[in-house]
């Protein structure tokens, strides 16, 4: 399968990783800056690789390549743009999180996809993390009955040098804050666990600490389910010295989970009323993993390999990046108008918050 990249920054390494894993034919990758597409290349050794072609015009490549696949790893502001050209032209198209910046893009995304019979997928690659995946075979076995409540705490650390790595980064337009960028793989999480229908979101933003951002560097919120299950967000940049943990709870009345680790991918608690021989094994559950990324990329990449030779939805479609979003936005527009908000969640994007601190 013919597979080409859009963006040869910070996360790109986990994309190209992912595609080799899968044995994907690359044929191409693209960024305006062509040291990051060598510097990428190098990583896997292959700078000399005649066979990969090097665009600085993502639309000059799928003119020439015509890739089956296409993952797009650039700045957030523009994933809309650059996944409607993609699917328009009848391209598969794997897309980093944020999947979008607003409301109306991600709809455009989902009614493109559905319009074209293509194939999209949200990077929320955490969802593969072995510990998440036991965790939502317990969800959907009903192991914990009724769901009380849950929560998912984001204490990473992002300091002056993080920011200066790119001129985007922190600003309304193009990256949104710490619950947009580095928060929004927990805030999937927590909704897939706690019933995905939400009624009302309550959150409150604040910049504490990185006033040369337009941006929130910590985010709180309650969430109310439609299933009656209450959930709490924390998300933050602000962790001295360095990033503490990712952690998610699920409460209910026959079952209490705790995941966690840097990134969602350990299990600190599993306690269960009718606890099996299979249960003491998961107590003390560790993936290893080599960043904070976790090893997710590749399988997200294989499932949605598999959802176009099959014609199948991916396991984590546009309706996964879209759920994420909103509540990420749901947050943002509460600060905004200081009152609690109401979903379904229409034509809001992080632009709108532009001024706020």
């Amino acid at each position: 399968m013919k597979y080409a990249l859009i963006g040869c920054g910070r996360i790109a390494v986990n994309h190209i990783k992912a595609a080799l894993n899968n044995e994907l034919n690359i044929v191409a990758v693209c960024d305006i800056l062509p040291e990051k597409m060598e510097s990428l290349l190098a990583k896997y050794d292959l700078q000399n690789d005649k066979s990969i072609t090097r665009y600085a015009d993502y639309k000059e490549m799928i003119e020439a390549e015509k890739p089956e696949l296409v993952s797009i790893a650039t700045e957030s502001g523009i994933h809309a743009g650059i996944a409607l050209y993609c699917i328009n032209n009848k391209i598969n198209v794997i897309i980093e999180k944020p999947m979008a910046m607003s409301m109306e893009d991600a709809d455009k995304i989902i009614e493109a996809a559905k319009a074209n019979n293509i194939k999209v997928s949200a990077c929320h690659q955490n969802r593969f993390n072995v510990a998440i995946q036991e965790l939502r075979k317990a969800v959907e076995t009903g192991r914990f009955g009724k769901l009380s409540h849950g929560s998912i705490h984001v204490r990473w650390n992002r300091d002056h040098g993080y920011y200066d790595q790119a001129s985007w980064r922190g600003t309304w337009a193009q990256d949104g804050g710490a619950l947009m960028n580095q928060c929004i793989h927990g805030i999937d999480l927590l909704r897939w666990m706690m019933g995905d229908e939400i009624e009302e979101v309550y959150g409150a933003t604040r910049q504490q600490f990185h006033n040369y951002l337009e941006t929130e560097d910590v985010g709180m919120a309650v969430v109310k389910f439609k299933n009656g299950a209450i959930g709490t967000i924390e998300g933050t940049t602000n962790v001295y010295p360095k990033n503490l943990e990712e952690t998610l709870y699920v409460f209910g009345e026959n079952g209490t989970v705790k995941i966690g680790g840097t990134s969602t991918n350990n299990i600190d608690v599993w306690d269960f009323a009718d606890e099996t021989a299979d249960d003491l094994k998961k107590k003390d559950l560790k993936e290893a993993t080599s960043n904070v990324y976790g090893n997710g990329h590749t399988s997200l990449f294989a499932d949605v390999i598999d959802a176009i030779e099959k014609d199948r939805q991916p396991y984590v479609d546009a309706v996964a990046g879209r759920n994420a979003l909103e509540v990420v936005l749901s947050i943002y527009k509460s600060q905004k108008e200081g009152k609690p908000v109401k979903l379904p969640l229409r034509n809001f994007a992080s632009i709108d918050m532009k001024g706020e601190f």
